[in-house]
């Protein structure tokens, strides 16, 4: 079987998808260690890396907490965010 990698856009764009499919936006948070579930188990740094670009790109919003980091989606940024969605959902 031949799986193909993804590319960063597409990493990216699975986990946006999969936070809107969550209602993680804006006043609503996940943690950041829950974003490498349903991914390969390679690719959590991957994962880990693409998820840093994110937060510098403004498309994520970071929220420290006591218990550990928490991120959303920045909302402000959906023209991105749906050419990142749309990456992910196109891959084949």
């Amino acid at each position: 079987m031949n799986i193909k990698k993804m590319d960063n856009n597409q990493i990216k764009g699975k986990i946006l998808h999969k936070l809107l499919r969550a209602g993680k936006i804006e006043a609503s948070h996940t943690a950041v260690e829950n974003l490498h579930k349903g991914f390969p188990k390679d690719m959590a740094g991957d994962v880990k890396d693409n998820v840093k670009e994110l937060i510098k790109e403004g498309i994520l919003l970071e929220k420290h907490t006591s218990y550990g980091v928490q991120v959303s989606i920045n909302i402000e940024h959906s023209e991105k965010i749906k050419g990142y969605v749309r990456s992910f959902l196109m891959q084949n």
